[in-house]
């Protein structure tokens, strides 16, 4: 099997196993890396650096891990078109020490999930599983239906939610979070069992992605759909979806009463002719 310049089979192949492609130059790391996925029999490489998209959408993988100091002053950049050309690619960064502001701003680029070094290679590799597991759930879900809740059409097949024919722009993960909040019938949801659910693992004490998220999607809902408002707060708790008109608006029907439609007008009696 050939490979870009840069990359370096480091695994073998499995039916069963994430394909996997890790962008980082730590030796010590990789090399611990390395021989528990050999362990594991997942098909994984070692890239030195960035490669273009179609290179990675030729790969084929399951997820991609990446050290955005390797990738100096366009890490964010790159960071943002991966995500965004490769859709169904489930992405982790895993770099050093880095802000509040800075995982943020990853995880709103469309990182799936944010590890700091130094972690032990164990936690990365469950990390992984918990990412590619959630994507294979939903890719493997059949035609679902279509979720009507006040002017949001929410379609599953399409990741999306939409009024009318105009999109909410939700990414994935805003959408699995809706998606999630819709389908409890209204019910208050812990920002703790949300995490799980979306995320896939336990949340960390003091961890406030949901509310960043929370925020994102409400905005995006509620400028695509003004009238109306989805997502409420429990403060202390957590989210609650529940889609209520705003004081003031007013629901338009799909079509006008009967006593409202405009009078037929007669028609007019045609004059006979004279003899």
């Amino acid at each position: 099997m050939s490979y870009p310049a840069g990359v370096t089979d480091l695994g073998v192949a499995s039916a069963e196993g994430v394909r996997i492609a890790v962008i980082d130059t730590d030796s010590g790391f990789l090399k611990v890396l390395d021989k528990r996925l050999d362990r594991l029999g997942w098909e994984h490489r070692t890239l030195a650096g960035p490669v273009p998209i179609e290179e990675l959408v030729a790969m084929r993988l399951g997820a991609l891990v990446i050290d955005l100091a390797v990738l100096g002053p366009q890490a964010w950049e790159y960071l943002e078109r991966v995500c965004a050309g490769v859709p169904g690619l489930g992405v982790i960064v895993c770099t050093g020490r880095a802000s509040v502001a800075q995982r943020v701003r990853g995880l709103r680029l469309g990182a799936d999930d944010w590890v700091p070094k130094p972690c032990h290679p164990e936690e990365l590799i469950a990390r992984v599983e918990a990412v590619t597991r959630r994507r294979r759930r939903s890719d493997s879900r059949e035609v679902a239906e279509v979720r009507t809740a006040g002017e949001l059409e929410i379609k599953p097949d399409l990741f999306q939610a939409f009024v009318g024919e105009t999109s909410a722009n939700l990414t994935r993960r805003e959408f699995e979070l809706v998606e999630l909040l819709a389908s409890v019938d209204g019910r208050v949801l812990e920002r703790e069992e949300i995490y799980q659910r979306v995320w896939g693992y336990a949340m960390a004490r003091g961890d406030r992605s949901v509310d960043v998220f929370v925020r994102k999607v409400r905005h995006k809902l509620e400028k695509a759909s003004p009238d109306w408002k989805y997502i409420h707060t429990h403060f202390g708790v957590g989210y609650r979806f529940s889609p209520e008109l705003r004081d003031g608006a007013i629901e338009i029907p799909d079509a006008p009463p009967a006593d409202l439609a405009p009078a037929a007008r007669p028609k007019k009696r045609s004059k006979s002719k004279s003899a």
